[in-house]
């Protein structure tokens, strides 16, 4: 499947913003989506709109069956070894705030150690500090290397013999670094603690076995995958989960209740209570359906053509700083940036009057926007959808909105 045929399925990319083509890159905090997740949710809410796992009648039945083969669906995607490990959840956000609140708090005592790094998302970050200040644990943070990147040698000093838990982002945000998480997660278990992965930029873009990768928990978001907003997917090993309490009670994830006394569902049920996010796991499913049969390895491999060349082009702007590694190999589809003298916020607002897209602001990272000396970055990042010229419009815009600053000071 060529990129233009790909880009059709896309109906928000042919408009026109400002008098332009739309130029999107801002795929790292949303995706766009394809007409198949967007007639997913209508064909649901105008053929089979109903509650799951309660009633008896048709619309019900079909409904549940939506929703728990959208839970296959994702179990397959990420290799997982049955359903009860896949959990919905709102998105990446709750899912890690779920494992923070019930596993943190069960298991993290003073003179535990939770190691996250400077580079993660506030997701991966506030959870963990707020159950340090509840248990008393020490929240410890990896150093980065000159490129933002992290060195195995500096995992095996700050994980030790008290760390509980390991969280890490697989992808940055930010600097597009590929985490080694396989290797990190074999440090974390020697020291007997769990690994906690933040997929919220990994998902979308490359293949993820949790089984091969062997993390305890892995989270990610539905919106940024080509799925709706709303849904998201926790995974946890068995033998966790079930020895795990539920942090959100009421209807569906009980099993009897008593005046003084209840009882939980199995899983994964026991950690979805309420009216699950029925229509948002219906077009999850789709989301997941459309990508594998683009194929995720083309995906990835799509993505770094495009980090390549846009690395190469921007390079060429003089007094461009680019955060992260400059080399493609080892930074996902996206770049981070500063321009000499120009805030990221006028940047973005120059090249939204040309149509394009893109991210400005401390992106839910202002420890690692401390660590990189600046207050705010300006960020493209790309998907299956984005080409080449668009990396193109991307640099004359830059080019342009450089000159403009250059004259008006």
């Amino acid at each position: 499947m060529n990129i233009q045929d790909i880009r059709q399925m896309f109906p928000i990319l042919n408009q026109e913003v400002n008098g332009n083509p739309l130029v999107y890159l801002d795929s790292a905090a949303t995706s766009q989506k394809p007409v198949q997740v967007i007639e997913a949710l209508d064909q649901y809410y105008r053929e089979y709109n109903s509650n799951v796992h309660r009633g008896v009648h048709t619309l019900g039945t079909k409904a549940t069956d939506g929703y728990e083969g959208a839970r296959e669906k994702v179990r397959k995607f990420i290799h997982a070894k049955s359903t009860e490990e896949i959990i919905f959840t709102r998105g990446t956000t709750t899912a890690l705030n779920t494992v923070a609140m019930s596993y943190g708090h069960a298991n993290l005592s003073e003179g535990d150690e939770i190691v996250i790094s400077y580079m993660e998302h506030h997701s991966n970050i506030i959870p963990w500090q707020q159950v340090a200040k509840h248990t008393g644990a020490t929240l410890k943070y990896l150093p980065l290397q000159e490129d933002g990147t992290i060195s195995l040698d500096d995992v095996r000093q700050t994980v030790t013999a008290n760390t509980k838990i390991v969280s890490i982002m697989q992808v940055s945000n930010v600097l597009g670094v590929m985490n080694p998480i396989k290797d990190i997660a074999k440090i974390a278990h020697e020291n007997d603690a769990v690994m906690v992965v933040d997929g919220a930029q990994s998902a979308p873009h490359m293949k993820i076995d949790v089984q091969d990768l062997d993390c305890d928990f892995l989270a990610f978001s539905g919106h940024k995958m080509c799925a709706p907003t709303g849904i998201g997917v926790l995974y946890g090993k068995k033998e966790l989960l079930e020895k795990m309490e539920p942090v959100e009670f009421g209807g569906e994830m009980i099993d009897f209740v008593g005046l003084y006394e209840s009882t939980w569902k199995e899983l994964p049920w026991k950690f979805e209570g309420g009216t699950p996010i029925i229509a948002g796991a219906i077009g999850l499913g789709a989301a997941i359906d459309f990508l594998e049969e683009i194929g995720l390895d083309q995906i990835e491999a799509h993505e770094h053509k495009l980090a390549k060349y846009a690395l190469e082009k921007m390079s060429t702007i003089e007094g461009m700083t680019i955060y992260g590694p400059m080399d493609p190999e080892k930074r996902a589809g996206l770049v981070t940036f500063n321009m000499d003298d120009v805030h990221p916020h006028d940047v973005a607002t120059v090249l939204d009057a040309e149509g394009i897209a893109v991210r400005a602001g401390h992106h839910c990272a202002q420890p690692l926007m401390k660590w990189l000396k600046a207050s705010a970055t300006a960020r493209a990042s790309f998907y299956l959808y984005n080409t080449e010229e668009d990396i193109d419009k991307l640099v004359n815009g830059l080019v342009k909105t450089k000159e403009y600053f250059s004259n008006v000071f």
